[in-house]
């Protein structure tokens, strides 16, 4: 079956205080679907949600670290993947101990038919 995308969305999370990627991760998506709702995907007749694939990808500074479950269970619909690649940002907080997190996320929405 072919995938065709449709959506694409993108959001920013940030952990103020604990350098915890996933929560920064987790509230990028958050933010990236937060104010979305693909009421358009009920009108394709699509038999279930085995049709809708939803892609995230995250950079964030220490990918490594990123609990890929625990961003893919915020999803609430589809076949979701989740993938995290070194970027975001680590912003100087004024105290080198304790620098803000920033994850940057990528939502993509496609439909395979």
């Amino acid at each position: 079956m072919k995938k065709t995308p449709y959506v694409l969305q993108t959001g920013m999370g940030v952990d103020l205080h604990g350098g915890d990627d996933t929560t920064a991760a987790r509230r990028a998506v958050d933010h990236a679907i937060r104010r979305n709702s693909l009421l358009f995907l009920r009108e394709l007749d699509l038999g279930g949600g085995d049709s809708i694939h939803v892609d995230v990808a995250i950079a964030c500074p220490h990918p490594e670290r990123v609990d890929l479950d625990s961003v893919r269970a915020a999803l609430p619909v589809g076949i979701v993947t989740v993938r995290a690649e070194k970027g975001g940002m680590l912003a100087d907080s004024g105290t080198a101990a304790d620098p803000a997190l920033i994850a940057i996320a990528a939502v993509r929405v496609s439909v395979s038919r």
